[in-house]
């Protein structure tokens, strides 16, 4: 009876150890193909640029899916992340867009939280994430 206690507790302490481990490589997992999609988004934008020579903005990850972007967000990335590119194309300035992705349910406690692209490339968060 002693033997299987000891058994149980060694079970127990590794698994207090390994589930936090298991649950930090599956948020890792939900963020990389987050920041593939938003590269998608991103390249789509670019070819935009040179077609129309503007930007598109979406409001939400349905509308990137619509004309003129035409993103299909995989589902089960949609289920954790929400999409959305803010885009300015003012007369006489460079034209700029932003692509966020912000983190849903139990995503949201992922370390890099709210990532965003720009149409420099430039990525937040830095440290880490990307």
């Amino acid at each position: 009876m002693i033997e299987l206690m000891i058994t149980v507790a060694v079970v127990g302490i590794l698994a207090a150890v390994a589930y936090p481990s298991y649950i930090d490589q599956v948020r890792k997992s939900r963020r990389s193909a987050a920041q593939a999609a938003m590269l998608a988004v991103a390249q789509k934008e670019m070819q935009l640029l040179l077609d129309t020579r503007n930007y598109a903005s979406a409001a939400d990850t349905a509308a990137l899916a619509a004309a003129p972007l035409r993103v299909n967000i995989p589902s089960d990335v949609a289920s954790f992340y929400s999409f959305s590119v803010a885009a300015t194309n003012a007369a006489g300035a460079p034209s700029t867009f932003t692509v966020t992705a912000a983190p849903l349910g139990n995503q949201a406690s992922d370390k890099c939280a709210t990532m965003t692209i720009d149409h420099l490339g430039a990525k937040t968060p830095a440290s880490g994430c990307w």
